[in-house]
């Protein structure tokens, strides 16, 4: 039993399950106690959301011509610039100075409690 449907019942169709998905799903989420049955609105609403994008993409397409865009996106390509070379386990001036002073501050410290009668040695 086939039945002829034109192109805009079609459309109209498709628009009113996008609808029915969003309201079911934002009814399932407004009266929900549980995370799972908010999770299963959420999943009405996703389902929405792709049914929408599906039913707008032949007017996305036209209208920004997606066919020239998408080829142009997909050859595009990162060039990453690499810094200068300062070895293996060097750091840039600015890192190394900072990483001395770290060091320097925690060796001095370790050095002030290892001194005979300094605080914190744990003897007494």
């Amino acid at each position: 039993m086939d039945i002829p449907i034109s192109s805009g019942d079609f459309r109209c169709l498709q628009l009113a399950w996008v609808a029915l998905g969003l309201v079911a799903g934002s009814i399932i989420i407004g009266v929900s106690v549980s995370k799972a049955a908010a999770a299963v609105g959420g999943i009405f609403i996703g389902a929405a959301g792709l049914g929408l994008l599906i039913l707008a993409y032949p007017f996305l397409k036209t209208r920004f011509n997606l066919d020239h865009i998408l080829p142009t996106i997909g050859s595009l390509r990162i060039h990453p610039h690499p810094g200068p070379d300062h070895g293996e386990g060097r750091s840039s001036a600015n890192g190394n100075k900072e990483g001395a002073r770290s060091s320097l501050s925690t060796v001095s410290r370790t050095l002030e409690k290892l001194k005979p009668g300094a605080r914190g040695t744990g003897e007494g």
